[in-house]
């Protein structure tokens, strides 16, 4: 604006000057049209100025932009460095895991095998539940949509039922082949020790014999603890010490 007052009082200068040489019509439109053009040349610097001042305050803001996204851009650099070592790390674990799987695979068949080969020489006690049981892992074993750790779990399970067998005393009611009859007889499983039998009239007691795979009589003497042992194991008689021939069965 000072600029502009100063133009305008050298025009007026030049007005007073030119008064006495030129009409004032031509004087006035001279003068009119300096104004005219130092107007529009302030106004375009005013407008340049502000110009100036929008591209500045965009340019700071461009530069901070760029500066935060070039730390986010570390940032997710790391990120995916992690990420990268995470999946390299999962991808080792599942190569490993398919080699254990495959060779927990082959130790429980091998497993499988020795229980039902245990369970076959075993006394021949609870023989359906049993085997039942062994029938339904033998098939979870071999089907390829059960993970290796189910597996494994069931097959501790069938371990750990027998070797619970060996801690626990059982009555169970069935019929054995006693000499030459058939008979329906009280069987008493001492753990997995052994197997006696009687009859409910007390006339017949037999043990079984696991050399030979069968069931042989005892002598009438041994009638009365076994009796005692079968009422001890349904708790009709309270618990006391009885002598039964769980070795060597002499006549």
């Amino acid at each position: 604006m000072r600029r502009l007052a100063g133009c305008v009082l050298a025009l007026l200068v030049a007005v007073g000057v030119l008064r006495a040489q030129t009409p004032s019509e031509d004087l006035r439109s001279t003068v009119k049209g300096t104004v005219d053009i130092e107007k529009t040349t302030q106004d375009q610097r005013e407008a340049w100025a502000e110009e100036k001042a929008s591209l500045e305050a965009r340019y700071r803001t461009a530069k901070a932009n760029v500066k935060y996204l070039t730390e986010r851009i570390a940032i997710e650099k790391e990120r995916e460095t992690a990420v990268l070592a995470s999946v390299g790390e999962l991808e080792r674990r599942m190569r490993e895991a398919r080699v254990l799987d495959a060779s927990l695979g082959d130790t429980l068949n091998v497993v499988m095998r020795r229980l039902d080969a245990f369970v076959a020489a075993d006394l021949p006690f609870m023989v359906d539940e049993r085997r039942e049981r062994l029938d339904a892992l033998r098939e979870e074993l071999a089907r390829p949509d059960v993970a290796g750790a189910e597996k494994l779990r069931r097959l501790l399970e069938a371990l750990t039922v027998e070797t619970e067998y060996g801690k626990s005393v059982e009555v169970g009611q069935e019929r054995v082949a006693l000499e030459c009859d058939t008979v329906y007889v009280d069987v008493l499983r001492v753990g997995r020790v052994s197997l006696f039998c009687r009859t409910p009239d007390g006339e017949e007691v037999g043990a079984f014999d696991p050399a030979t795979r069968r069931w042989v009589p005892l002598p009438g003497r041994y009638d009365r603890n076994i009796a005692r042992a079968i009422e001890m194991a349904t708790r009709l008689r309270p618990v006391q010490l009885i002598a039964l021939p769980l070795g060597r069965i002499e006549p």
